[in-house]
């Protein structure tokens, strides 16, 4: 087997680049695509970005080069090259195989390409080999949010406050596209990952923490979404900083934090609730022992460093084949829960809860110490309760709606809803903020868990303002929280949002 950061080799008939001629390709083929009428010698020189076919051609070659080095190296070694010594000797590999490319342009064309085209064409092809190709440029962007590509030339990108817009196409063909997703995947971290007919959808991390999801097979062509948490590593003080929360509710929250309440965040996609998430998480005492599961690594709590004992946990998926309905090698994060309790753990923090494993999840909250933490996806904070019964029920038949609501009574303490208003469309921004906070109180008459709105809107603000009093407004106290603070009713907000269009505002 190729080693991991290797990619798809050459085809059995490419030799080494020599003279005029790569892998049956003539240097004429490697032309920019528009014509001039210029006479040969006054050329002009290859243009200033690389050209995709010669650096996909290129990445081949050297791909197949790197796979015969490395495979000698590590008969030498007895042991497998790591990933610095593979990008190392790919790096000179690439060198070595532009420098014969531009020769042999300049010998054809009579104008040799600059210093700089060389540059660019060895960096396209070092993409293609070790990171995301042409897909590269935007996930070097720190300011885009969301790229969504709906087949090759079919790319839009996000950025912060801006709406959407289209950009040039990450490859040639769904096919080259779907060659890339899998170099993606064959060089991920985590465990067997995928793209195939037979395992067609494919989830992992990117290098920076960034999220993608792809899907090809079920869908006409290949679809792919990338998700950048903007916000790395804040803390409370930097969600004040970023108008997603005041300072009353920023020392709330951490008194809930500090109290060992069990704390639900809630939100569509894209609010920043995992940025809130891990927000929280740094008013955990930073020598408590604690575990995070994630299907994807994305809160990255064992790396910031403020908690000294985190045990991280990533869900594997399995390898496409099916055994007894389910894919072989897969593990879930409810079949990571059980372990994860066997770890002398004092809080468990689920990036997402997204299915059944809403119900060990409930069950740790239970049970164990409490201050333990999860997000999930829902539209308003009031649609909460019903959605974790939905997920209760994918637990099995012995489930049942008044058992799911009891056990979320006496699980959770606190929902902590996000919203989002976006207002590109008419020249404003987004605005990402708390909204409300529900106290979880037992259960209600009705047989449902009952609530309490301790932050909420007010008025023609839709930011979180104090509410009522929390019923553990004590526990709170007792760990240093001023009650005082609830007294606000515009909690600690300087003005209102600043929204292009108000609630109740005259047209």
């Amino acid at each position: 087997m190729p080693p991991s950061d290797s990619v798809v080799a050459a085809p059995p008939n490419g030799g080494a680049l020599s003279g005029a001629a790569l892998n049956g390709w003539s240097p004429a083929a490697f032309q920019p695509s528009v014509q001039t009428s210029a006479p040969p010698q006054a050329a002009a020189a290859p243009p200033a970005t690389a050209d995709p076919q010669i650096a996909r051609a290129l990445k081949r070659q050297v791909a197949s080069e790197l796979h015969e080095q490395l495979a000698l190296l590590d008969d030498q070694r007895g042991t497998a090259a790591d990933p610095a010594t593979r990008r190392q000797r790919g790096r000179a590999l690439i060198e070595d195989a532009v420098a014969r490319w531009s020769d042999a342009y300049a010998l054809t064309h009579g104008v040799p390409p600059t210093r700089e085209q060389d540059r660019a064409l060895a960096e396209a092809v070092y993409d293609l080999l070790f990171r995301a190709g042409r897909l590269q440029p935007y996930l070097d962007d720190p300011e885009i949010e969301n790229i969504l590509v709906n087949g090759c030339d079919d790319v839009w990108i996000s950025r912060a406050h801006q709406p959407l817009r289209q950009v040039p196409p990450v490859a040639d063909s769904d096919e080259e596209l779907v060659e890339l997703l899998q170099d993606l995947a064959r060089r991920h971290g985590g465990g067997e990952r995928s793209l195939s007919t037979s395992s067609p959808t494919l989830a992992l991390r990117l290098e920076g923490g960034m999220r993608l999801q792809a899907l090809t097979g079920v869908t006409p062509r290949p679809y792919v979404a990338i998700r950048r948490h903007r916000v790395a590593s804040a803390t409370l003080g930097d969600m004040v900083a970023l108008g997603t929360i005041d300072s009353t509710l920023a020392a709330f929250l951490a008194a809930a934090i500090r109290a060992r309440k069990n704390v639900m965040i809630t939100g569509t996609q894209g609010v920043g609730k995992t940025s809130l998430l891990r927000a929280m998480a740094g008013e955990i005492p930073p020598d408590e022992r604690v575990g995070t599961l994630e299907s994807e690594y994305e809160l990255w709590l064992h790396t910031l460093g403020h908690l000294r004992q985190v045990v991280p946990m990533e869900a594997r998926e399995g390898n496409g084949e099916r055994v007894d309905g389910r894919s072989a090698g897969e593990l879930t994060i409810g079949e990571l829960i059980p372990a994860a309790l066997r770890m002398t753990l004092t809080r468990i923090i689920v990036g997402e809860v997204r299915s059944a494993e809403v119900v060990p999840m409930l069950r740790v909250m239970t049970n164990g110490e409490g201050g333990s933490m999860c997000t999930l996806h829902a539209r308003t904070p009031h649609m909460v309760i019903d959605r974790i019964a939905e997920l209760c029920l994918e637990y099995g038949a012995q489930m049942t709606d008044t058992l799911a609501y009891r056990l979320t009574a006496n699980a959770l303490d606190f929902v902590v809803h996000v919203t989002m208003v976006d207002e590109t469309a008419v020249g404003g921004r987004r605005h990402r903020f708390v909204s409300n906070v529900l106290e979880v109180v037992g259960m209600g008459e009705s047989g449902r868990p009952a609530l309490n709105n301790i932050f909420g809107p007010s008025g023609g603000e839709p930011r979180a303002v104090p509410q009522t009093p929390p019923a553990c407004l004590d526990d709170l106290r007792r760990v240093g929280f001023d009650a005082r603070l609830l007294g606000s009713p515009q909690g600690s907000w300087a003005r209102p949002l600043d929204l292009r269009i108000r609630t109740g505002a005259p047209w």
